[in-house]
């Protein structure tokens, strides 16, 4: 690499997005959950793009995302006072390193 070629920096950033998901055979929720809120931390360029791969991988994972409300970037989210763990800050930069969409947390819902 010449000293006019630089590495261009990624654009790449991890968002915070709460993924709802219904039942689908197949999906590997408890027997009587009728439902689960998933905790993603997703790379992408922007939120609208880690929307997309994150609802394309949960649907190849057999599982049916309903709604994604996104929280945005952990410089966005510190700028709200949000506190933030040591875990969650790995599972951000794994997303980041890894171009993936890694699932923090699964809560499932009960009638």
């Amino acid at each position: 690499m010449t000293d006019t070629q630089k590495p261009r920096a990624s654009r790449q950033q991890v968002y915070t997005l709460l993924v709802e998901i219904g039942r689908k055979t197949g999906d590997g929720l408890p027997d009587k959950a009728t439902g689960a809120a998933l905790l993603v931390f997703a790379s992408g360029i922007d939120e609208a793009e880690a929307v997309r791969e994150t609802v394309a991988i949960l649907k190849q994972a057999d599982t049916a995302p309903l709604d994604v409300t996104g929280y945005g970037t952990l410089a966005e989210r510190e700028a709200e006072g949000a506190e933030i763990s040591a875990e969650e800050r790995a599972l951000m930069q794994r997303a980041l390193n890894e171009n993936a969409v890694i699932v923090a947390q699964m809560t499932p819902f009960y009638d």
